[in-house]
């Protein structure tokens, strides 16, 4: 039995080592939802939360004071204390922004900004007692109110324990045994579930498993043997989710049958790695230990599993996912994939005449002065490739090949993919959508104002109705990150890194022109750094930058490329004119008053009486 066990090992580091960030990223996220390894996630998030600050709030904020502080409330409001409520809600959401103050550094500010808003609401209950006041006006009643609430939030608890804490034990072991035979595993393979239509089907296989262990655990000793005896049965359903759940768990008792000691040795012999964990306060446990754990284990099913088809178990017919554990041939890939493959072998387009400046913008930052049909060519080719990389990497061993898969996949209707979001755009249609995106800035600034503040205001330091820097930040995105647009992951993340920069470097040198002004202020909004960037304005940056990049930049210039090309020029240098005319009028007049240059926030109102802010 040692020497299987050093076996497994052996071959579980050469796995990981090829998949190492992938399986730390699958147990990290196990171990943050509480499917399993919860035990290092919490040693690190008590080593890494040491500011008393940061601390109190993530306090505050943990799932458990969630939940307690929800039922209190229910509680309270059933009785008839909403005045109370409300007034201790109050205090607290002062108390948390008069703390929040006290530090103006802080990077969790509690006192300005829509995350701030929200992390105080949720800590204070306001959220709770709000929703308890709206179910009320419906039913008509305090006592059914706060009954419905309970009923509803068990019920929605349930549903996210089943369906989506527990399947993640099925889909992390799906990822890892491709990864066993595979040199890549997708990200999308998270999905693999919903691909099969399986996902509720899953939920329901581990239900009732965690049904009979708990019924089992009345008896004890029961309960750590069928620990064992159901021990493979996310396994089993990773391979094969349309397996009956009532099959899964009699397939994994058959197949644990006299396994079971050998599996709780195979567990104990990663205690002297635990105690490392321990010590290191749970660093090691997620960078090495938990990810090498579950390489191990998996090993250990696939050990299993060829010994139940050897035996020929009743049910070990159900486990026929061949190709999760070895290629395919070759001639059996080129039936499956002959149209990929034609697609592979067909010569590229290749576009003569490209040179200097015109190559450097078409390759780097994808635009193209004039719109040629080679161009055309090449994004097409492009792009279709683009649609079948799976498939491609399938058809050449690389990833697991899903045509093969005993049980059928959803086609893919990706919208971005077809929308063709791969091309160069000409600079006309690249001019086009700045003054698209400056103008739709324009109007949600607008509107925005207006709706809070009941008047219209010309938002913006020019007179026209353009805001630039909405349509600078579009194209800087779509330009400077072009060959991140096959990775949307990368993509926005690069998005936010760069507005991130972009916004920071500004603040920072304007700061210094103007000898210690500032021209706009964070310091008060939860995660921010300095005062000069915060988490919500990059959120906001970096999902409107993917929007842009692969949903509106293709829509807009499918529609630019409609206008006769006379036109479009004339059009562009028409807006150019009326731009360059504003800013010229705006530099000796600017466009302000109230709701302009004279709108503040709390936290720039501090900031003003110290002589650090000027007029917005």
């Amino acid at each position: 039995m040692h020497k299987r066990r050093r076996e497994f090992k052996k071959r579980a580091r050469c796995v990981l080592k090829t998949h190492y960030w992938l399986f730390v990223m699958l147990c990290l996220i196990a171990g943050m939802i509480g499917t399993e390894f919860t035990t290092s996630v919490k040693l690190g998030k008590d080593a890494a939360v040491s500011y008393a600050e940061a601390e109190n709030t993530v306090n505050r904020l943990t799932t458990d004071n969630l939940i307690g502080a929800f039922y209190d409330n229910l509680e309270e409001f059933n009785e008839g204390k909403e005045a109370e409520q409300r007034a201790r809600i109050d205090e607290k959401k002062k108390r948390y922004e008069e703390e929040s103050k006290k530090n103006e550094n802080a990077v969790l500010g509690r006192s300005s900004g829509v995350f701030s808003g929200i992390v105080n609401k949720a800590a204070s209950g306001e959220y709770i007692v709000t929703l308890a006041v709206a179910v009320r006006s419906l039913v008509g009643s305090d006592n059914i109110a706060a009954w419905l609430l309970i009923v509803v939030s068990l019920a929605l608890i349930f549903f996210v324990q089943t369906f989506i804490v527990d399947v993640y034990q099925i889909v992390m072991r799906r990822m890892l045994l491709e990864g066993r035979c595979y040199k890549r595993v997708p990200l999308h393979r998270v999905w693999f579930l919903m691909r099969v239509r399986k996902w509720m089907h899953a939920g329901v296989t581990l239900l009732l498993k965690q049904a009979l262990h708990t019924v089992w655990g009345l008896t004890v000793i029961g309960g750590v043997v069928k620990y064992y005896s159901y021990y493979l049965v996310p396994y089993i359903a990773a391979e094969n989710p349309s397996i009956k759940a009532a099959d899964a768990i009699t397939l994994s008792r058959q197949m644990m049958d006299g396994h079971k000691w050998e599996c709780f040795v195979m567990e104990l012999s990663f205690w002297g790695w635990r105690f490392l964990g321990f010590f290191t306060m749970g660093i090691a446990n997620i960078f090495y230990i938990n990810p090498f754990m579950a390489a191990t284990m998996a090993e250990y099913y696939v050990s299993l599993r060829e010994e139940a088809i050897d035996r020929k178990l009743p049910l070990a017919e159900q486990l026929n996912d061949r190709y999760l554990y070895e290629h395919p041939e070759q001639m059996v890939l080129d039936a499956a994939y002959e149209d990929v493959r034609e697609v592979e072998e067909e010569p590229p387009v290749v576009i003569e005449g490209l040179t200097g400046v015109q190559k450097f913008l078409a390759n780097t930052l994808g635009i193209t002065v004039l719109h040629q049909k080679e161009m055309d060519a090449l994004e097409e080719e492009a792009n279709r490739k683009f649609r079948v990389v799976h498939d491609i990497r399938a058809y050449k061993g690389i990833v697991y090949p899903t045509r093969l898969y005993p049980i059928s996949e959803v086609k893919r209707n990706n919208l971005l993919e077809n929308m063709n979001f791969l091309r160069h755009y000409s600079i006309w249609s690249v001019i086009m959508m700045f003054f698209i995106m400056s103008f739709a800035g324009w109007v949600w600034e607008v509107s925005l104002h207006f709706l809070t503040k009941g008047c219209f205001v010309n938002r913006g330091v020019l007179h026209g109705p353009w805001l630039p820097i909405y349509g600078a930040g579009s194209v800087l995105i779509l330009l400077l990150l072009n060959r991140l647009r096959r990775k949307p992951v990368a993509e926005f993340i690069a998005a936010v890194a760069l507005c991130g920069f972009i916004e920071y470097y500004t603040s920072y040198f304007l700061e210094i022109i103007t000898h210690g002004k500032r021209w706009w202020d964070y310091h008060g909004y939860f995660l921010n750094l300095n005062g000069r960037i915060c988490a919500e304005g990059l959120l906001t940056f970096g999902i409107g930058g993917v929007v842009m990049v692969y949903v509106l930049a293709p829509f807009l210039d499918n529609l630019i490329r409609r206008l006769p090309m006379r036109r479009l020029i004339a059009l562009c240098v028409l807006l150019l004119v009326l731009f360059g005319a504003d800013q010229m009028w705006s530099v000796r007049h600017p466009n302000e008053g109230k709701g302009i240059s004279k709108m503040r926030t709390t936290a720039v109102r501090t900031y003003e009486k110290e002589g650090k802010v000027v007029k917005q």
